[in-house]
């Protein structure tokens, strides 16, 4: 079953609150936890209900309850030998940073990416929208394949989170300072300074269709 980030985000909450707290969390601390509106939890939560991941007692605060086993591969891609289906989450913003549109649809790689060796985080696409990294080949209205990282290295082409809850790719690298500098590939636009961004992923591949 593939889940948006977000869902997946909120999916992670309840679990981690009811391990750690033995109670679910509210949509308004939800909410809170994630810096979105508890509107935009509700609709997330819908989503989760509806593909049977959650379970939800509308009349009660803390009733939000999951229905499959804690160890299930929720929003894995388990690589097959005869095609390769990775969730298409949405798209990236390669110029500006936009908010991240959410989809449910899937691209395959089946006869251009086969299942890599000792290759086992999970992999999923994203579309580029922008001119930003045109200097690394990067395009817009290409796609990115990105393998589900946390920590990145210098020179890294990353997916990253930013502190206002943007999404942006860019090549990574960490100052002296100690902040992160974002860095495009294009002369036009300029570097994204951050005292701390959330590394989403690393790409390691990209397709274009002409």
């Amino acid at each position: 079953m593939n889940l948006t980030p977000k869902q997946l985000r909120i999916y992670d909450l309840v679990r981690q609150w009811r391990n750690d707290r033995g109670y679910s969390p509210t949509m308004q601390e939800l909410a809170d936890e994630l810096g979105v509106s508890k509107v935009t939890v509700f609709e997330h939560v819908q989503a989760l209900v509806e593909k049977g991941v959650l379970s939800r007692n509308p009349n009660k605060a803390r009733s939000l309850a999951l229905t499959v086993d804690d160890d299930a591969p929720i929003g894995r891609v388990a690589p097959s030998t005869d095609a390769l289906t990775l969730p298409l989450l949405g798209r990236i913003a390669a110029g500006h940073p936009v908010e991240k549109f959410e989809q449910d649809e899937t691209l395959s790689l089946g006869q251009v990416f086969g299942p890599a060796r000792g290759r086992h985080n999970e992999m999923f696409a994203l579309q580029v929208e922008g001119m930003s990294m045109k200097d690394e080949s990067i395009l817009d209205g290409d796609y990115v394949i990105v393998e589900r990282r946390s920590t990145a290295r210098n020179g890294d082409r990353v997916v990253a989170l930013l502190p206002n809850g943007e999404t942006t790719l860019k090549t990574f690298f960490r100052e002296r300072d100690g902040r992160i500098r974002l860095q495009p590939a294009n002369p036009e636009f300029e570097p994204i300074i951050v005292d701390e961004c959330q590394v989403q992923g690393i790409v390691i591949g990209v397709m274009r269709r002409y």
